[in-house]
């Protein structure tokens, strides 16, 4: 499984002295592109094939507090990828020094054209490159309509309507 080892910085912690919200979510994205460019799909390779990666949504569960002074360890597995490679989804774990699983994140997303701004079907070179990734366990094809599963929808309001303090 592939991971990465962090030290909790002073700047990764909240008011709480524990660590925030948006640490989890860096820790996970940097060990996630950290995994990609090991695998030859990289800032090189998303640049030559104008595409880029749009995340859809990010869920961290928390099991336990991660302070600092101890190292932490991320992992990051393929979850879920659609046939023509445009839909993906990865799950992170975070474990103390001693092994222990702190949280756990869960994100799904796609990848855009980054001239046309449209989610595309990954460059048959990019698409052999994730396809040869390990994937997890509870690796599964993935679907447009699984993607928004979670049920939200965009709601408009009126700005007027909306009340400043």
């Amino acid at each position: 499984m592939y991971y990465k080892q962090f030290d909790v910085r002073w700047s990764d912690l909240d008011a709480n002295r524990h660590m925030a919200n948006s640490a989890y979510q860096n820790f996970m994205s940097h060990t996630r592109m950290a995994y990609l460019i090991d695998n030859g799909f990289g800032q090189r390779e998303m640049q030559q094939y104008q595409t880029g990666p749009v995340i859809f949504n990010e869920n961290v569960y928390y099991f336990k507090e991660i302070h600092q002074g101890k190292p932490i360890t991320v992992t990051c597995e393929l979850t879920g990828l659609s046939d023509d490679g445009s839909l993906f989804s990865f799950k992170h774990n975070f474990y103390d020094h001693r092994g222990e699983n702190l949280a756990r994140g869960i994100m799904t997303g796609a990848w855009m054209n980054l001239v046309e701004r449209k989610i595309m079907a990954l460059h048959p070179d990019l698409k052999k490159k994730i396809n040869d990734m390990v994937r997890s366990q509870d690796f599964t094809e993935l679907s447009f309509k699984a993607t928004r599963s979670h049920g939200q929808k965009p709601v408009a309001v009126n700005m007027d309507n909306l009340i400043t303090r």
